[in-house]
């Protein structure tokens, strides 16, 4: 692969307008989109994670779209290897390839390349998820605590998904998981364009808390009551999802839970703008930049 190539990853917070400014981008390429979104990649997931409407899809082609189901294992690792293969493929036809999300592992995976962690069998997955459900996060965490102190004291211990896996890779390997977390940065044999999109705090906190109301217009309340008894899958342990699942089960009144959505989305907005400002790759635009945006790929040095 010729490093004429370029891979254009366009990032940002959630809500503040990457859909619309990546269908632009995509539109004057004349390539696909390749999705970095960990949840929009369940099909039963539609109206919570703002998937793209069927009409944008039809528009321009994406990938990693409604492409598995909530029982489907899944993960940053496995994201980056099918990338990887699908990026030989496109960059055949064109010298420019687009991937966008908020999803800062998945974009991680792709750019840095990641750890070469063991795939989890079937027996240690089945066992973890069994104890997680029978003893509870807190008693995970302080097995992890035993088990592997160093990456105990970085985790995100509200995170069931990060102390599942590192027990899992404990459990599986006899070693610790941050024996296997090297953090060494993998060549790509194609430039990467980063683009970070942004905007004033309290208009990307408004587009917030009015997406949020117009998913519940949309049907968000039903969607979760037909995912209610799948609750328990990784994939829904999600802002939007779970809070309305703490309603169904009487922990609240809909209005509050509406406006725990609104918190929670804000609170990870947040979270990613701190991760982003790690990367000096980046180039920060507001999303109304589209010309200036895409005047900064094509006067990229080779």
């Amino acid at each position: 692969m010729s490093s004429a190539k370029t891979l254009i990853v366009v990032t940002g917070p959630t809500a503040v307008g990457k859909t619309q400014l990546c269908l632009d981008i995509a539109r004057h390429f004349d390539i696909p989109i390749i999705n970095a979104d960990s949840r929009q990649i369940y099909r039963e997931l539609r109206i919570g994670t703002a998937r793209p409407t069927e009409e944008e899809m039809r528009e321009v082609k994406h990938y990693f779209v409604s492409t598995l189901g909530l029982e489907d294992y899944y993960s940053a690792s496995l994201f980056e290897q099918q990338v990887l293969k699908l990026l030989e493929q496109l960059f055949k036809s064109s010298d420019y390839a687009l991937m966008a999300g908020g999803s800062m592992m998945y974009i991680d995976a792709v750019c840095d390349g990641i750890d070469d962690i063991p795939t989890i069998d079937d027996e240690t997955r089945a066992m973890m998820k069994r104890r997680l459900a029978e003893e509870g996060l807190q008693k995970l965490c302080e097995k992890l605590q035993r088990l592997d102190p160093e990456y105990y004291e970085i985790v995100d211990r509200q995170n069931p998904k990060r102390v599942v896996h590192a027990l899992e890779i404990c459990t599986m390997t006899g070693q610790t998981y941050t024996s296997f977390r090297k953090r060494e940065k993998k060549p790509r044999p194609f430039r990467i364009v980063k683009i970070g999109l942004n905007r004033e705090r309290e208009e990307l906190y408004g587009r917030i808390n009015a997406r949020v109301d117009r998913m519940m217009q949309q049907g968000l309340l039903k969607e979760a009551e037909a995912l209610f008894p799948l609750r328990e899958q990784n994939a829904l342990n999600t802002v939007g999802y779970k809070e309305l699942f703490d309603y169904l089960d009487g922990r609240w009144p809909l209005e509050e839970a509406v406006e725990r959505i609104k918190g929670n989305t804000r609170r990870y907005a947040r979270k990613q703008l701190t991760w982003y400002k790690k990367d000096p790759q980046i180039k920060w635009f507001h999303p109304d930049q589209k010309q200036d945006i895409i005047n900064y790929i094509l006067h990229q040095e080779i």
